[in-house]
């Protein structure tokens, strides 16, 4: 309506307005007021007019033996037009409209690919990031409160140096680039991994009917500690025997930093959005597929091996002729039976090496119980705290991330159970001292 947009127009754009704020300048509006309490009013009497006509309808009808139910469109609250009015305000850029949420300061955006966030106008008080904005631009911070520091006019968490000193993470591929590179299994982001395994060799035939183990390891935790590693996605080519009916099964354990078997976890192939397998048919004699999983962007992350079983089921047809139905091979009683045999050309893993030094690490955790200056051992906790939550956020999908930041300091700094304790310890009781901070729990993997 006209007084909606009036009211819209004269709302302050140079501090931020939270609810209570917007409520109090509705108040403040007479028109604003009287137009939403007409519309309040309106709709009364609206549902009043539907219930009664429809009632009147089922009554003249003989054919329904029961009272109708009827179910009208609930009243939008006033909560709903202050979030919207809040969304209008900081949800509302490259022509879409988001929703604001005023716990986390964020918008949900209708489309990832295009962000519909604008600038947040300075919050002026106690516990939020900006302390008093820009005297020149209300709409700027000045100054920050402890913790953050002033970028651009924005106050961000303060950190004392790039941690890329410590450890990379970043690769410039785009996810089409990616996928394309992927494809064509171009050597360029391929991962040279040693294969291992005790039930099978490549090139050769064997028989599916059992369970086979086979490793790709970089070793590069006891011979290369100056680099971690970034799996983009993995590719095998299969081939079968003609005519044979079996259909591989591929399940895939990732180990991030080394350590035993028990400390990897286990891809959730094809469920929470994670990726599936994507099969291509070769031109070969042979029934000759390659297998690809994509990661990309979205799911990559630390690995130093990967495990990957394989084992086979029957495919055959449902009793209807239209669906598909899978055995286990060993369901068949019939010995004489022949499943084929299946052989693995390749075997490789794709993604990217990164700058790691452990020694500045150390050289970090050292300063939480020898500071060299004053100021120092803050620094280092800001700076450990930062390569902590960039490590666990390349957890896999779950309700939880892992505790991937206590591995990389167990196998790569070779640190002790009770020294990665200890650390952890310092960084909960520091991160809980910092102003708008939300630590998060995690799901232990190394012991």
């Amino acid at each position: 309506s006209d007084e909606f947009k009036l009211f819209m127009k004269r709302l302050p754009m140079n501090y931020f307005l939270n609810t209570s704020t917007v409520m109090h300048l509705w108040t403040m509006d007479s028109n604003f007021q009287r137009r939403y309490e007409q519309l309040e009013n309106s709709m009364k009497q609206l549902f009043l007019k539907a219930q009664k006509t429809v009632h009147k309808l089922f009554g003249l009808s003989k054919r329904c033996h029961k009272q109708p139910l009827i179910r009208m469109p609930k009243q939008r609250s006033s909560n709903y037009w202050l979030n919207r009015i809040q969304s209008f305000l900081y949800c509302n850029e490259n022509g879409l409209l988001g929703s604001f949420s005023e716990e986390t300061h964020t918008c949900t955006c209708p489309n990832d690919q295009v962000a519909c966030h604008g600038f947040l106008p300075c919050t002026v008080g106690d516990g939020s990031a900006c302390l008093s904005c820009a005297p020149d631009n209300r709409t700027r911070c000045g100054s920050c409160n402890a913790g953050y520091m002033l970028s651009q006019g924005l106050c961000k968490p303060e950190v004392a140096e790039s941690t890329e000193h410590y450890i990379g993470f970043e690769t410039d591929l785009q996810d089409l680039e990616m996928k394309y590179l992927l494809q064509k299994t171009d050597r360029r982001i391929e991962v040279h991994a040693i294969f291992i395994s005790n039930d099978m060799r490549l090139n050769s035939w064997f028989d599916p009917s059992w369970r086979k183990r086979m490793l790709l390891t970089l070793k590069s935790n006891k011979y290369k500690s100056s680099l971690v590693h970034m799996i983009l996605g993995l590719s095998l080519q299969i081939c079968l025997t003609k005519n044979s009916t079996l259909e591989p099964v591929l399940a895939v354990y990732v180990n991030p930093f080394g350590g035993s078997h028990s400390e990897s976890w286990f891809m959730p192939v094809n469920e929470n959005n994670f990726p599936d397998w994507e099969r291509t048919k070769l031109d070969l004699p042979l029934q000759c597929y390659n297998w690809t999983l994509t990661l990309g962007n979205k799911w990559k992350t630390f690995f130093e091996t990967v495990h990957i079983y394989l084992r086979s089921r029957i495919k055959s047809n449902g009793p209807n002729g239209n669906e598909s139905i899978y055995y286990e091979p060993l369901e068949f009683i019939d010995p004489s039976r022949n499943l084929g045999y299946m052989k693995i050309n390749n075997i490789q893993v794709f993604g990217y090496s990164m700058h790691f030094d452990p020694e500045a690490i150390r050289d970090l955790i050292l300063q939480l119980d020898y500071p060299y200056t004053q100021g120092s051992q803050d620094s280092a906790l800001l700076q450990l705290l930062e390569i902590r939550d960039r490590v666990n956020k390349l957890s896999p999908p779950g309700q939880r991330r892992l505790d991937l930041f206590s591995c990389l300091l167990r196998h790569r700094l070779k640190l002790s159970t009770s020294e990665v304790v200890r650390i952890q310890s310092a960084l909960q009781a520091f991160n809980a001292k910092l102003p708008n901070t939300v630590d998060y729990d995690t799901t232990k993997l190394c012991s």
